[in-house]
């Protein structure tokens, strides 16, 4: 972490809620559907495709996991009706993961008939290792049925190597990324050329293996490489996508689009962009960085 990451990071308690609304202003698309829409609609109209994410993780109720599944419909139904070029990534802690896995597994498999119904992928968001092997399992058990869906794996996880040898078995889609969440270092790879090292070993066996993936990354050395891996292998551009979030590092999103590249970017919407936003920042300060340099920049 950088001087200028860590600075960002221990200010964030001083910082005041509007404030830190314009701050993660660049990256959230808004509180409402309609703001997601209009987000997605111009990203489409630059080329790029989209992932939208509800917010709201670790919910504490079945009625506040029933209206997130409600949501995660209603965004299926406008993607369907406004046809933006754009998928559904979902969390299950906020689908009722954390009241039970079987409760939680029927919530999502209402998505599923929703998603399959308008023909829309949807991606298993990963969160911290207490959910990995219940998200895992969440996905295999319904992936059979509704095979327009895939998963995310971190590749900072010593166990992703394993996760995702069984999951290209299946020719599961992926998306991979690093990872954010603060593990312990028993769980998960601390260091940044460890982690690098990781993720492009694991890339490798996923595109050898045949799934199509999705390279989760604004690391421009984990960029590099995976250019280079696809090279290698000789690769079509329809059997990979890069990936990015909303905000960041638009300068390395137009450089992979002008190159011919499919780039989606992970757009989140909701009410609960201040537990979002604050979390983020705290669990990769190198994108609180992105996004401080780029209140400098938003207007040139």
């Amino acid at each position: 972490m950088n001087a200028l990451n860590k600075m960002v990071v221990a200010a964030l308690p001083l910082v005041p809620r509007p404030a830190i609304r314009y701050f993660a202003g660049r990256y959230i698309a808004g509180e409402t559907i309609a703001d997601a829409v209009r987000t997605v609609r111009q990203l489409n109209a630059e080329g790029v495709c989209a992932t939208l994410d509800v917010l709201g993780e670790d919910i504490e109720t079945r009625e506040e996991a029933a209206a997130s599944r409600r949501c995660s419909i209603d965004v299926l139904e406008a993607i369907a009706r406004e046809r933006l070029d754009s998928n559904l990534s979902i969390k299950l802690t906020s689908l009722g993961l954390k009241l039970g896995k079987e409760y939680c597994a029927g919530n999502v498999r209402e998505i599923l008939k929703a998603a399959a119904q308008q023909g829309i992928f949807v991606r298993f968001d990963m969160e911290d290792h207490t959910c990995t092997s219940e998200t895992i399992e969440i996905f295999r058990s319904l992936h059979r049925e509704f095979p327009k869906s895939g998963i995310v794996l971190q590749a900072y996880l010593r166990r992703t190597e394993e996760d995702a040898r069984r999951l290209t078995e299946e020719k599961t889609n992926f998306r991979l990324c690093k990872g954010i969440y603060r593990e312990p270092a028993d769980i998960a790879y601390g260091d940044r050329q460890e982690i690098q090292q990781n993720y492009l070993k694991i890339l490798r066996a996923m595109l050898a293996g045949g799934s199509y993936v999705g390279i989760a990354t604004h690391d421009t050395v984990l960029i590099d490489g995976a250019s280079g891996l696809i090279r290698e292998m000789g690769l079509r551009k329809d059997q990979f996508e890069f990936q990015m979030l909303l905000g960041v590092r638009p300068e390395l999103r137009r450089r992979l689009v002008d190159g011919g590249h499919k780039v989606r970017l992970y757009v989140p919407f909701g009410e609960h962009w201040y537990g979002y936003s604050t979390r983020r920042f705290k669990e990769n300060p190198e994108i609180a960085g992105y996004v401080f340099r780029a209140l400098f920049t938003r207007n040139r």
